[in-house]
């Protein structure tokens, strides 16, 4: 947690972070996060995480913003795609012939 040194203020963030959670997580208002409102937090009901993913994929790689991805685009991020969930970490790479 952060704490201020000799009569600094709180960042900006630490402000938003203070608000979000007395807000929005801490839903029973305890003053601490329970093991239901963590996962809530984690892995919100509402949050697609392959189409998250497939997002991060694209604006890491698509160098030319195109909106597609070329063999090359996905090959100078290589370590990207194999370290990621959307491709089954690389395996989803070796059964197509292009790549």
């Amino acid at each position: 947690m952060w704490k201020p040194e000799h009569g600094e203020e709180e960042p900006e963030w630490v402000v938003t972070e203070r608000e979000q959670f007395s807000e929005y997580r801490d839903k029973n208002k305890d003053g601490k996060m329970d093991k239901e409102e963590t996962k809530d937090w984690v892995i919100p009901d509402d949050y697609n995480h392959a189409e998250a993913e497939a997002r991060h994929l694209m604006h890491e790689s698509d160098a030319n913003k195109d909106g597609k991805l070329t063999k090359q685009e996905i090959l100078n991020k290589y370590d990207l795609f194999v370290g990621s969930q959307a491709t089954n970490y690389g395996d989803a790479l070796l059964k197509h012939d292009e790549f």
